[in-house]
């Protein structure tokens, strides 16, 4: 394990993924400790880069993003320069909800989010099919989420 926690420090990171909302004094009856260690663990968490940020998460469906789709993208090149600017391209486009970089047969695998599918269909054939350096691009759609843990498991 890269990095030095204790039992105290593992329970904070466990409640905050649980509800990044609640406040300190609250994180604090749940782990045990007074507040303003509490807030100095928290802190020192951030900065040491553990604790990335905060954000609400949102049901796309029912804010008009109907299709969730992956575009398995294969590339000309892969020098590092090649990929860079790839990465770079991706970043602009906000249909692209998240990105991986892959090994094996597929060099990128998009995750993609649009309000209907002619929308998605548009985003392959006029902006991700046309980008420089894009040899051949496959598409899934969902049917259905199975699964949502968007955390790292911590017992």
């Amino acid at each position: 394990m890269k990095a030095r926690l204790d039992a105290i420090d593992w329970q904070i990171l466990k409640e905050l993924q649980a509800d990044g909302r609640m406040t300190n004094v609250e994180l604090a009856r749940r782990v045990g400790i007074s507040a303003p260690p509490c807030l100095r663990r928290v802190r020192a968490l951030e900065e040491a880069g553990l604790i990335l940020g905060y954000r609400t998460l949102l049901d796309e469906k029912q804010l008009g993003y109907d299709v969730t789709a992956f575009a398995m993208v294969g590339l000309h090149s892969q020098t590092e320069a090649d990929l860079i600017a790839f990465e770079q391209t991706v970043e602009k486009w906000p249909l692209v909800r998240e990105s991986y970089m892959l090994s094996g047969e597929v060099d990128f695998l998009l995750k993609c989010v649009s309000p209907d599918l002619q929308t998605f269909q548009n985003f392959i054939i006029r902006e991700l099919t046309a980008a420089p350096n894009v040899d051949s691009v496959r598409t899934a759609l969902t049917i259905r989420r199975t699964k949502d843990e968007p955390v790292v498991p911590i017992d």
